[in-house]
């Protein structure tokens, strides 16, 4: 067997330097052998110091390779310091053992390096298997997970653990072969997860962005949380089968609280299959406040037009109802019914139905006292037939009902016949006021059946009088009679103050309700407290100043409603490549509007009163009139008389040429008070001259 050239050389100098590390310290204590031996051991002693204080593998070693040099210098010192070459030839047995202990030991050639390259002629040894022993990973942990777990992360682990985590434990989905849960934690003890992103994870499995879900862990008993742990979803298949074929709860998710409906949970669907719509009922979390709801968005999701007016929301604390109809309800048209129009215990009667399919109600009085009323609609927008359903609601109560309009027509003519009073002009409905005014002075002395004077109450026993109500169709344009418009709205602002307190109910019908139109504010703020305001068909620039005019918040002012609810006829394109003309817009909107009972105005059609056909069966068969002592005070306050009749002498002041200062008696009872709306009319007439300025200040100042 060769011995290597190394070897043999190291053996080759422990043998001659042997007698020389014992005769050295002997002959020449002096000798700069010494010293150089004395170093090397230093140096040896520095190599143990290291090698003891390093942290790599092989400390055993590197102590065997210093070991010649630090021995050296023991041998050196202790021959120094015998006499001679001490006893029985010690130094000379020490330097023997030291060349020895190198032949046998040989540190510097044997540990240098972990193997030698055996000889060329020497046989190659039988390779035998090892058990490796590799160091552990802290992404595969030996805590005895499960076989899946251990795959996800090795999967994890040469992905390059994203993030700076490792896996704690791996759940795969059932019936999903590529979908599962990761449990994460930062691979370094107390710190965040902060650098891991959907990307990052999405790359990692290969799948989708949108096919990742992190989520925070909440500490558990026995688990930690926080931020140095996180929850991840990896779910491919159920997203591609949400995509396809999501349930109810997904599609709502996905399409309605990610916009239009943000933060929104979905609760149920219910559909309505003899009515043909579809409900959906959901609520936002209580933390979120309101629900927040895009209506434009909304219909967009359900796969409609907004101005359909197919779709109606309805908010109710932190619930939500969508009512999708197959058809606008709006485009429906709701019959009129007697046992619909009879008011209940209550005074309550359905005027028409809601954009959501409910009964909506208005009222012949309230807890103050007799309801008033306002309508407003542009011509054609179904006014008169909304007014003939409230008159016949209050005919069917049992009140009176008187009616008086700026310009006859067919329909309120038809109305007429069944009131206690029918006219038309600034003249007739000013008489009418003037009555309503003195009635309520009247009433305030009428006993009732105790004997006391009370307050009208329609739920107490021992009224001597009926309700009132009279109904005044084109106000405004009245309101603006030259002669009469004055009187007429100060008339009409007494009766929205107090008639209620006596039974007398007005009901403004118009085009308007601006105060720039001359609708004062006070008369509005006052029927609008006392009555359930109907607004129809309004043009869509108006309807934000028709609101806010009627006190509704900016908040709740809804968007104008289609011009149309019929659905628009499929087949354009192809008629625009035929060249023919598209087919004529059915409009369908009478009757269409809103109801303001609440805050907030509700989308309503109103019942169809067929004048056609006739509308004797929706009144009574009798006519409510007022009583014989009330009609007596009138006629003593000369209140009561044909008032299509033209202007009797002195009934609106004085005439021309008449003596002021001839007339020493007291004027009459009650009729004398409204004798000077000449001089009202004067003040509220425009100024065109001096002297027109000049006899306003008169008049205002009492000169």
């Amino acid at each position: 067997m060769s011995v290597p050239r190394s070897v043999a050389l190291e053996r080759t100098l422990y043998t001659l330097a042997a007698p020389v590390l014992a005769a050295a310290p002997n002959l020449s204590p002096d000798s700069p052998v010494n010293t150089v031996v004395q170093l090397a051991g230093a140096v040896g002693v520095g190599g143990w110091v290291l090698a003891y204080k390093s942290d790599e593998p092989g400390t055993g070693r590197k102590f065997l390779r210093w070991s010649p040099l630090v021995l050296a210098a023991a041998v050196d010192v202790a021959a120094k310091n015998t006499t001679g070459f001490g006893p029985y030839w010690l130094d000379g047995l020490l330097a023997a053992g030291w060349a020895a202990a190198g032949l046998l030991v040989m540190p510097l050639s044997r540990h240098t390096r972990k193997g030698h390259r055996p000889a060329l002629a020497a046989p190659a040894p039988a390779p035998q298997l090892q058990p490796a022993a590799p160091e552990p990973s802290p992404a595969q942990p030996d805590d005895g997970a499960d076989p899946f777990t251990r795959q996800v992360r090795r999967l994890w682990e040469n992905r390059g653990m994203p993030g700076r985590t490792i896996v704690v434990k791996a759940t795969p989905h059932p019936g999903m072969p590529n979908d599962l849960s990761l449990l994460l934690r930062a691979s370094e003890a107390g710190r965040p997860i902060s650098g891991l992103t959907d990307a990052d994870i999405a790359a990692a499995f290969g799948v989708d962005v949108t096919d990742v879900t992190i989520k925070e862990v909440v500490r558990q008993y026995g688990r930690e949380g926080g931020p140095g742990w996180k929850e991840v979803d990896v779910t491919p298949d159920a997203n591609d089968r949400r995509r396809k074929a999501p349930t109810r709860r997904e599609w709502w998710a996905d399409r309605i609280a990610s916009g239009p409906v943000p933060g929104s949970e979905f609760v149920k669907e219910v559909r309505d299959t003899e009515r043909k719509v579809t409900h959906y009922i959901a609520q936002v979390p209580d933390e979120l406040g309101e629900p927040r709801v895009n209506q434009h968005a909304l219909a967009a999701a359900l796969k409609t037009k907004y101005d359909e007016g197919r779709l109606f929301v309805t908010v109710d604390g932190n619930q939500i109802l969508v009512s999708l109809w197959d058809s606008s309800p709006l485009a429906q048209v709701f019959p009129a019914t007697r046992e619909l129009l009879t008011p209940d215990k209550d005074g309550r009667w359905v005027t028409g139905y809601l954009g959501n399919g409910q009964p909506a109600r208005n009222r012949v009085y309230t807890d103050r006292g007799a309801a008033h009323g306002i309508f407003v609609a542009p011509s054609g927008g179904g006014k008169t037939q909304l007014m003939g359903l409230h008159v016949a609601a209050d005919a069917l109560w049992g009140a009176v009902v008187m009616l008086a309009t700026e310009a006859p027509d067919e329909k309120t003519a038809a109305l007429g016949k069944h009131t206690a009073r029918y006219g038309v002009g600034a003249l007739y409905m000013i008489r009418l006021l003037r009555a309503m005014v003195a009635l309520m002075e009247i009433r305030g002395e009428m006993p009732w059946e105790d004997g006391q004077v009370h307050e009208w109450d329609p739920t107490r026993p021992g009224c001597p009088y009926r309700m009132l109500s009279a109904y005044l169709d084109e106000f405004l344009s009245a309101a603006r009679h030259g002669d009469y418009g004055a009187e007429i709205m100060d008339l009409a602002e007494l009766v929205s103050v107090k008639g209620r307190k006596y039974g007398v109910g007005l009901k403004v019908a118009g085009q308007s309700i601006y105060v720039q139109d001359g609708f004062t504010q006070l008369l509005c703020e006052n029927l609008r407290d006392n009555c359930i305001p109907v607004v129809l068909k309004v043009a869509p620039k108006k309807v934000g100043d028709m609101f806010k005019a009627l006190g509704i918040a900016p908040e709740h002012i809804p968007d104008p409603l289609p011009r149309s609810f019929s659905p628009e006829e499929k087949g354009r394109i192809e008629r625009i490549m035929r060249g023919e003309p598209e087919p004529p817009a059915d409009s369908n909107t009478g009757g269409a509007g809103w109801i303001v009972e609440g805050k907030q105005p509700e989308v309503l059609r109103t019942l169809f009163m067929d004048f056609k056909a006739g509308i004797d069966g929706y009144f009574p068969d009798t006519i409510a009139t007022l009583t014989d002592y009330e009609i007596r005070e009138l006629e003593a306050r000369d209140l009561w008389f044909d008032w299509t009749e033209p202007p009797r002498p002195g009934e609106f002041g004085p005439e021309p040429g008449d003596d002021e200062d001839g007339d020493d008696g007291a004027p009459k009872k009650g009729g004398g008070k409204h004798r000077g709306g000449s001089k009202s009319a004067a003040r509220r007439d425009a100024v065109t001259s001096p002297r027109q300025a000049l006899e306003a200040i008169r008049n205002l100042s009492g000169v």
